[in-house]
Formats: C-alpha cells, sequence, structure tokens
C-alpha cells in the first residue's frame, strides 16, 4: 500500500538509474523552460517534462500543470492542468492543490501528452517473455504462504513479491500511516477482511491474500492493476484510469511484475463483479499504445 513506501528498503541500482534520469530530464526541461544557459525552447520544455511526468515525477507534473494552465509553451487546456495537479497534489506538491482551485477538478481523462512513445520495430524475432524471479522468504513465512494459497486461490509467487515489497517480511512493521505487518494493512482493510490481530502472521496473511482474492476478481487478473490497487487503492486505478502516475507506485508495479513474469493470473470470477471502470481502463490502455 502506498503508506508502506518505507519497507521497500534500499532502491536497486536499476532503480537509481531511472530517479537520476529523470531529475536530469527535469533539470533540462526548466533550463528550456526558462533559458538558463541555452536558447529558451517552451514546446520542447513541456515534451521533456511530460518525459518525467510519465515516470511519476510530481515536481515535473506540477510544472506541466502549469505551463497547461497558463498556455505556456502548450496550448492552454484546463482539464490538462487538472490532471497533472490533481497528480502532483497526490504526491505531496503544496502548491498544485491550491492550483487546483483554479482550473477545477479533473475529469478523467488522460492528456495525449502521457501516451509514451512507440517501441521501436524488432529487428529480430520477439524475445521470450522474463522467467519468474524466485522470492526468498523467511521458511516459516513462505511454508506458510504455500500452505494457504491454494484456499485462497492465489498464486504464492504474487503474495511473496507483494509482501517483500511491503514489509521486506517484518511481521512488527508499522508504516507513518499505520499500515500494519507482513502485508501492510491498514486499519480499514484489516477490519474489511476480518483480521483481528494484523501482528499475528497466519491472520496478516490472510487477510492480504483475501485482498488479493479479491483484486485479481476486480481487475480481472490483471496484475499491473492489481499491484498498484495493493499500492495505492483500487479507487485511485480507477480515477486514472490505470496505474497513477505516481512514481512509487510506477516502481513498485514494475518490481512486482519483474518477479512475477507474468502480467496475467488465474481469478475467480465468484468473489465480486469486475470494476465497472474496467473497460474504460482498457480503452484508454489501448488509446495509449
Amino acid at each position: 500500500m502506498l503508506a508502506g513506501a518505507a519497507a521497500w528498503g534500499a532502491p536497486k541500482t536499476g532503480e537509481d538509474a531511472r530517479q537520476a534520469q529523470m531529475a536530469l530530464t527535469r533539470l533540462e526541461a526548466t533550463a528550456l523552460e526558462h533559458g538558463e544557459g541555452v536558447t529558451r525552447d517552451t514546446g520542447r520544455a513541456a515534451q521533456l517534462y511530460c518525459e518525467a511526468a510519465r515516470a511519476g515525477d510530481a515536481e515535473s507534473q506540477y510544472r506541466l500543470g502549469w505551463m497547461y494552465a497558463n498556455g505556456r509553451g502548450v496550448e492552454r487546456d484546463d482539464s490538462a492542468a487538472a490532471y497533472f495537479f490533481h497528480a502532483a497534489a497526490e504526491q505531496g506538491v503544496a502548491q498544485a492543490q491550491a492550483m487546483l482551485q483554479r482550473v477545477g477538478a479533473p475529469d478523467g481523462s488522460v492528456p495525449a501528452c502521457m501516451r509514451p512513445p512507440p517501441p521501436p520495430q524488432p529487428v529480430v524475432a520477439a524475445a521470450p517473455p522474463p522467467a519468474p524471479q524466485p522470492v526468498w522468504a523467511p521458511k516459516a513465512i513462505a511454508t506458510l504462504v504455500q500452505k494457504m494459497a491454494p484456499t485462497f486461490r492465489v498464486e504464492p509467487q504474487l503474495v511473496l513479491a507483494i509482501m517483500k515489497a511491503e514489509s521486506n517480511f517484518d511481521v512488527d512493521a508499522l508504516s507513518p500511516k499505520s499500515a500494519m505487518g507482513l502485508m501492510q494493512l491498514i486499519p480499514e482493510t484489516a477490519q474489511r477482511f476480518n483480521v483481528k490481530n494484523p501482528y499475528d502472521a497466519t491472520q496478516n496473511i490472510r487477510g492480504g491474500m483475501a485482498y488479493l482474492r479479491w483484486l485479481l476478481a476486480y481487475f480481472e487478473g490483471d496484475v499491473a492493476l492489481v499491484a498498484a490497487a495493493y499500492n495505492a487503492g483500487e479507487g485511485t486505478v480507477e480515477r486514472y484510469r490505470g496505474v497513477p502516475p505516481y512514481r512509487e507506485t510506477r516502481e513498485y508495479v514494475e518490481r512486482i511484475l519483474r518477479t512475477l513474469g507474468a502480467v496475467a493470473l488465474p481469478y475467480d470470477k465468484r468473489i465480486t463483479a469486475p470494476s465497472p471502470r474496467l473497460a474504460a481502463i482498457r480503452e484508454q490502455r489501448t488509446a495509449l499504445r
């Protein structure tokens, strides 16, 4: 869950490199926007801000929102401005919240600027999908997961990947926003899935598996959406029509996908009806390709 960010531990080298690149992209955009040491080019600045915004950089999202709100380097578009201000505000940029008072609430549309560039055409046959990466876990916890997973019809590798991301297998983990235990259940989630003691490993895993089972049914087995919802909430995923543009969440989803080696998993459709926004999410995903 979003509150459990501290449980990630030290970032990996690849993530450090991505963050460094994102910062460099933002600095280049700022220089171009203001003509600092280079010829001023607000159009190119907007493009670079958008590259960093797609990766979840909150400051770039705020600056791009400002450009859309003022028609600077881009055509004025309050809807696009609201999208970027809202994303930045939810990542803690206070000025973005103030700007939302000016441009209004986002209307749910995703700016064209957020469309990722098309992948290069392969010159050789497509590589096979990456193999799953085994997750090391303490033997007692791994045994519990393997024992309980069939009851919930949840892939053990998914449970262990989420658990490692959330708490690094710390039974006593507590986040600044009160996410608790191995699977970092917030109080509302613990209550929702009848977890009386979140610091009891068996109860915590049972609650986390019940939530994952529900998310898998709600998003029809789409691992990226399930992981994003576990991190940021299913309502946030629905509001952004996909993985929200938060750096933490996007890195979280990448980790889970890389560990799992799969983009879809079986699910039990009897658990819950699918998200009423799922068709819109899929439509948006198709449009952004």
